[in-house]
């Protein structure tokens, strides 16, 4: 008896010009990927999204009626577990940040290749941060800037992790991928993603851009 298959990663495509539409979701296809749906607007895009639960939506910003920052925000809103990489012929700055803090886990501009947004998607989905090259740095300063505004004087006290989440979070704060972590650690991969889900549980966080958020907040992207 052979062992089962996994299941093929679900993807949900959202851009409103057809023939990009249609070619992105081609090569997701032929490379084994299962597009559980496609949309052409942002109010289709949550409505799918709600009913075909991807598990990672490939998204464009420039979209007729909700813009794809508001779909964005309402389809991780409704479902916290979906991960989104934009995908966006725009590379401006308030662009890329305006789509983070709405939710989106990575960022990629349309002059990617086929392969880079292949490796993309399978990245996304396994929470890490993918980011068009240059782009990272523009989001991990962000955050170091608005972790340095005051906080809320209602902040609630901090949860407590245990020291391996710690570890893990702090190479998290440095921009490291779960599998560079786990290389580092002498972990599996499946470890790590284990720990970051309870720390996300612990600290009722989302996704791995808020815990790179908090992270540095508390300073541990500092030292070695």
């Amino acid at each position: 008896m052979t062992g089962q298959q996994p299941a093929a990663l679900r993807v949900m495509v959202v851009d409103d010009h057809p023939m990009w539409r249609e070619a992105v979701s081609r090569d997701l296809a032929e490379a084994g990927l299962d597009v559980v749906a496609t949309a052409g607007d942002g109010e289709e895009a949550v409505r799918r999204a709600r009913a075909c639960s991807p598990q990672v939506v490939v998204l464009d910003l420039n979209l007729p009626g909700l813009p794809g920052v508001e779909a964005c925000r309402r389809m991780v809103g409704q479902d916290p577990s979906v991960r989104v990489l934009v995908l966006s012929a725009s590379g401006e700055h308030q662009d890329v940040l305006e789509a983070v803090k709405s939710g989106a886990t990575g960022y990629l501009v349309k002059s990617a290749g086929r392969e880079e947004l292949l490796d993309a998607v399978r990245r996304t989905a396994v929470g890490d941060a993918v980011f068009t090259p240059g782009l990272a740095g523009l989001v991990l300063g962000e955050f170091r800037r608005l972790a340095a505004e005051p906080a809320p004087a209602s902040a609630p006290a901090a949860p407590q992790l245990t020291a391996r989440e710690t570890e893990v979070l702090r190479l998290v704060a440095k921009g490291l991928s779960y599998r560079q972590i786990a290389d580092r650690l002498v972990l599996s991969h499946r470890t790590v993603q284990n720990h970051v889900q309870n720390t996300l549980g612990k600290l009722q966080l989302h996704n791995r851009v808020e815990l790179v958020r908090y992270a540095i907040e508390q300073g541990l992207d500092d030292g070695a």
